[in-house]
């Protein structure tokens, strides 16, 4: 009998990705959102609202594994994320299922450079609080009310045409002008998890869900590269050398003075200053060996997908082609 996962929050980065991985293990995937926004095929489309509780237990009723993938606007999440969680929490109680929720690293605090599962986690920011007590309340949870709860933590998130990424609207915000932005100061190391790969890792969990506790916190290691080596990877891809240039945080600041997100995103920015690794034996030996997409080619493939067309016609007969090989 065909397993089933059902993807709550299908429309975002994660939720795309991660269901398209199931897709191509041969689940059923039942994907749930208010409205149907996914560009492929493969699942069947469950429509409903993350606060309401019997619309999350409607599209989770068949399932046995569920991705937590619902999102909030950076702007929302001190006034709705816990509830948002709260909900889902409810709707697993006693079902037996498995929960697999996408962690990041504002947990942990910016002197935290090893990032192990049983790492200190000591938030530096009201957002690293929140995720903090939702990882917490879903291992109480899962503990007390006959489900299982998995902690899949991964980096900053790019790939291929994953809008609302630091890829896209931080690095690759001026291709056009034949720039790349860089957040950091070039020689610092970031956490990054290519969302295809970060996909594929939540069906290898849920494969092995038989195997694993009530709860676990996962950390995906993913590439951790300087923002020097980051940058050079997509001069190696684009027809012709790119100006490097130092995000203006700055011009970030006037511009959280209105707008509350980028307001948000500023209060992050210590990510960008300190070196934070993802490191966890217990999950690579999950993956396997050989896991993963090369650095090279993961930022190619994400590079292409953001490039205009007028450099996309430039490397037309040029010999770009074998970091794609």
């Amino acid at each position: 009998m065909t397993d089933t996962v059902t993807v709550l929050g299908i429309n975002g980065r994660i939720g795309q990705f991660a269901a398209k991985a199931f897709i191509e293990s041969g689940w059923n995937v039942i994907g749930f959102g208010r409205s149907n926004r996914a560009q492929f095929e493969g699942f069947e489309f469950c429509q409903g609202d993350g606060f309401e509780l019997a619309d999350v237990k409607r599209a989770i009723a068949d399932a046995d594994v569920v991705i937590h993938a619902l999102n909030l606007p950076y702007d929302r999440w001190e006034r709705e994320a816990e509830q948002l969680n709260k909900v889902v929490i409810e709707a697993m109680k006693g079902t037996g299922k498995i929960l697999i929720f996408p962690g990041n690293v504002y947990n942990f605090s910016a002197d935290t450079h090893r990032m192990t599962p049983d790492a200190p986690q000591t938030p530096e920011t009201a957002k690293g609080e929140i995720r903090k007590r939702m990882e917490d309340d879903l291992r109480d949870a899962a503990e007390q009310h006959g489900f299982k709860a998995h902690i899949l933590r991964g980096g900053d998130f790019y790939g291929p045409g994953s809008e609302g990424s630091w890829f896209d609207l931080g690095i690759a915000m001026n291709f056009k002008r034949r720039q790349i932005t860089q957040p950091c100061d070039g020689e610092t190391k970031h956490s990054w998890a290519y969302l295809p790969d970060f996909g594929r890792a939540f069906e290898k969990v849920a494969a092995k869900r038989d195997e694993l506790g009530a709860f676990e916190n996962f950390h995906f290691h993913g590439h951790f590269v300087t923002g020097n080596e980051m940058a050079d990877a997509i001069q190696r891809v684009v027809p012709e050398p790119y100006a490097v240039k130092k995000l203006p945080w700055w011009a970030f600041s006037i511009m959280g003075l209105f707008q509350p997100v980028i307001r948000e995103v500023i209060k992050m920015r210590y990510l960008w200053q300190s070196p934070q690794e993802l490191i966890d034996p217990k999950l690579d030996a999950i993956l396997g060996d050989g896991f993963g997409t090369s650095f090279e080619r993961a930022v190619a493939e994400t590079t292409l997908s953001y490039l205009p067309e007028t450099e996309l016609e430039k490397l037309k007969g040029m010999k770009r082609a074998p970091v794609l090989a």
